[in-house]
């Protein structure tokens, strides 16, 4: 359950943290407010959350599928045989 919420917020968090260290880069302190305006905020926001749906899509679309078809968990002759794919 970590992993389904961590990527997308890395993904997310990501253009802020690039933005800031550019800040750092240029010799300027990154925690000024002059430097995070309405804008730039903005900016990084949209930015941030389509890398964060692509991000999704991309792992979505190569993620490896289990193939054939789904065996629940079940007993046999008293004992629990564990689900499985056939």
């Amino acid at each position: 359950m970590s992993r389904a919420v961590l990527e997308p917020l890395v993904l997310f968090l990501a253009p802020f943290a690039l933005y800031a260290i550019y800040l750092l880069l240029r010799a300027r302190w990154p925690l000024e407010i002059e430097h995070w305006t309405s804008v730039r905020v903005s900016i990084l926001t949209v930015v941030g959350l389509a890398a964060a749906v692509i991000g999704l899509v991309a792992i979505n679309l190569t993620a490896p599928r289990g193939r054939g078809v789904y065996v629940p968990a079940h007993v046999e002759n008293g004992v629990l045989v564990p689900g499985r794919f056939q």
